[in-house]
């Protein structure tokens, strides 16, 4: 939990921070706001003056601060899939667009998702952000899921490029090779 408050506090989306702080019981405090566009509901944290230091920011001296992130895929929000699929790219003669299949043939999101919620889609998460898609398909046999399907659909040149950064990071992780046929 302490964790959640942290990042809650230090993620510029999730709140507002006052410009001066405020006095309770003669200990200044800054005051976290719920934004209008979280679901984050923020608490009003208190701390002495002393813990407190501003930070003051020189664009020449700071660069932006890259997260690294392990690459991943969700098909439930906050649920690593553990399963690796079977990846079949295709793209158009001209290069300006292309597709990508995932096939995934018993993954474990079938195992938690009475537990967890149910698939809202197919989320592609790295360093640079997410890729989804809502294009998602099971597949049953004898009443049991077998196995999903998920195709993501790139309309652009920068978006393959992007999603082939993705796959260079997400397959360096899992082991998985390029083989082109």
């Amino acid at each position: 939990m302490a964790t959640l408050h942290s990042l809650a506090f230090a993620s510029p989306v999730s709140h507002t921070l006052l410009n001066q702080p405020r006095s309770l019981s003669g200990i200044p405090s800054w005051i976290v706001h719920r934004s209008a566009n979280s679901l984050f509901n923020g608490q009003s944290l208190q701390l002495a003056h002393s813990q407190l230091s501003p930070t003051r920011w020189n664009s020449q001296k700071c660069g932006p601060i890259t997260m690294m992130v392990k690459p991943t895929i969700q098909f439930i929000q906050g649920t690593d899939e553990q399963t690796i699929p079977d990846v079949r790219l295709t793209k158009s003669r001209d290069g300006t667009n292309g597709v990508a299949i995932f096939r995934f043939e018993q993954p474990s999101v079938f195992d938690s998702s009475g537990e967890v919620g149910d698939i809202t889609g197919f989320y592609m998460i790295d360093e640079e952000g997410v890729l989804q898609s809502v294009d998602v398909n099971a597949k049953f046999v004898n009443g049991k899921p077998a196995g999903i399907e998920a195709k993501y659909i790139m309309r652009s040149p920068p978006e393959w490029d992007r999603f082939m950064r993705f796959m260079e990071r997400y397959s360096n992780e899992n082991g998985l090779q390029f083989i082109k046929k």
